[in-house]
């Protein structure tokens, strides 16, 4: 079975390399940016993700203009691709705002051990 390929968008450096370092266990392809530009710029490199994994407060460009960006996309590919919201804003109107750009997850941080969001990632690109 190859890897799958995934595109982690975190700032925060030891949450970032913990993440990576299970999903790579889970035999994914881990692309990190550390800002919404790295993100970005990612996402015109092939090949593309099967699935992101976007935090909302980051650097640079912040998570939800790169959540507008990919499904405003002139390239139906990028424009597709499943995003997963990962971030500690859980107000209704951020989760409402997240979900109104069209997030097909959002998960909590501060809810979720690191190992249950790589399950929950596991169980969303199967």
């Amino acid at each position: 079975m190859k890897p799958r390929r995934l595109l982690l968008v975190e700032d925060d450096e030891f949450l970032a390399r913990l993440l990576k370092e299970k999903l790579e266990q889970e035999r994914y392809q881990v692309t990190l940016a550390v800002d919404g530009q790295q993100a970005l710029d990612a996402l015109r490199q092939p090949p593309l993700p099967e699935v992101v994994i976007l935090d909302l407060i980051l650097p640079v460009v912040d998570g939800f203009e790169v959540l507008q960006n990919i499904r405003t996309n002139d390239d139906a590919a990028i424009k597709s691709l499943p995003v997963i919201v990962l971030s500690n804003l859980g107000s209704a109107p951020d989760i409402q705002r997240v979900r109104d750009l069209g997030a097909n997850e959002y998960l909590v941080k501060a809810q979720m051990t690191p190992r249950e969001i790589v399950e929950h990632v596991v169980r969303f690109t199967k």
